[in-house]
C-alpha cells in the first residue's frame, strides 16, 4: 500500500497533518488511532470465540437430538416366582 509512496511524500503528509490538527492535538490523535486499531483486533478475536462457541453448541445439539432420535431400548420383564403350594389344590376345598 505505501510501496509507492517515498519518503519525502510521508513527510510532507506528516507536515499538512500537523498544520491541519497542531502539535496538541496530535497525542489525542494518535491515542484515539490506537483505542481505534486495539478495540478492532478485540472484536475480532472475539467474533472468533464466538463463532466456535457456536459451532460447539450447534454440534452438542446435534449429538443430543441424535440420542434422543434412537429408540429406547426394551428390557424383558423379570421373571416372578410363584410359590409352590404346599398342599394340592384339591385339598383345599
Amino acid at each position: 500500500m505505501f510501496g509507492s509512496l517515498g519518503f519525502t511524500e510521508l513527510i510532507l503528509i506528516l507536515f499538512i497533518v500537523l498544520i491541519i490538527f497542531g502539535a496538541g492535538k496530535l497525542p489525542q490523535l494518535g491515542e484515539g488511532i490506537g483505542k481505534a486499531i486495539k478495540g478492532f483486533k478485540k472484536s475480532v478475536h472475539e467474533a472468533d470465540a464466538i463463532e466456535a462457541e457456536a459451532q460447539a453448541q450447534q454440534a452438542e445439539s446435534v449429538q443430543a437430538q441424535a440420542i434422543s432420535a434412537q429408540p429406547p431400548v426394551s428390557m424383558p420383564a423379570p421373571a416372578v416366582e410363584q410359590p409352590i403350594a404346599a398342599t394340592p389344590p384339591a385339598a383345599r376345598a
